[in-house]
């Protein structure tokens, strides 16, 4: 999961900024709005408005801001946030996926496709490159939570496709569909997940030179930067030491 790798640790190296951090909070608390209203406001009873919380957790954002999020979703002042998914190519052949919660989809269009532009790529119709990725479910829990073979073993009985482990997380595969389920017989084994969320996982990544990735990179940022853009995925490889340069930027 080279790419979903890669915008996580660009993420984790930006929020350290607090103007970064603020505006992913935002981001948080709008998901966890629209959540709340497109269903019941309990999280126990609301698939979605869980993995949301679990998503801002995971940021440390504070309670009171999640629970402020929730309780705007009844409110009068709450905004209605249509679900939009750009798809276009970078520099290099690159495929990036931005997935975006707007109340103005004519505003939000205008400025990714000013994004690609601008970076040399271009913005293409839904479906033009989500073909090259696979969406899946993915359940993070903390190395510590469990051994290795104790979450093979709990994941495959839960229904989960694959589980991938490294020296911090176990990353556990879901089809989209079963996401709720096994999210919640793991968590009823091994304590809440760190993270529980639909991505879109590329199928193969492309290589690029430091000047390509450098530009792509950037499309990225500025994506990443867009308040209504909530996820930005992409099928590219870098080198460790322009992934530095960029991240300590």
């Amino acid at each position: 999961m080279a790419g979903h790798s890669q915008f996580k640790n660009i993420m984790h190296k930006k929020g350290r900024q607090d103007a970064i951090r603020s505006r992913l909070f935002s981001k948080l608390a709008r998901e966890i709005t629209v959540a709340a209203k497109l269903g019941l406001p309990d999280p126990s009873m609301n698939a979605r408005l869980r993995v949301a919380i679990l998503a801002a957790r995971a940021e440390n954002m504070p309670k009171d801001n999640i629970e402020r999020a929730i309780k705007k979703a009844s409110g009068a002042e709450a905004e209605t946030y249509d679900e939009v998914r750009y798809e276009g190519y970078a520099p290099g052949g690159v495929a990036i996926i931005a997935e975006a919660l707007t109340s103005n989809r004519n505003r939000t269009a205008g400025e990714v496709r000013s994004y690609f532009s601008k970076a040399g790529g271009s913005l293409a119709e839904t479906g033009a490159v989500s073909f090259l990725f696979d969406h899946i479910g993915l359940i993070e829990f903390q190395r510590k939570a469990a051994s290795e073979d104790d979450m093979v073993e709990a994941a495959i009985e839960a229904g989960a496709e694959d589980v991938q482990s490294n020296a911090e997380t176990h990353e556990v595969i879901t089809s989209v569909e079963s996401l709720r389920e096994v999210a919640q017989a793991l968590e009823a084994k091994f304590g809440e997940p760190r993270k529980a969320s639909l991505i879109w996982k590329p199928q193969n990544t492309i290589g690029v030179d430091d000047e390509t990735g450098e530009m792509v990179l950037r499309l990225v940022g500025q994506l990443e930067d867009n308040e209504d853009v909530q996820n930005v995925y992409a099928n590219f490889e870098v080198s460790d030491a322009l992934m530095a340069k960029f991240a300590a930027s």
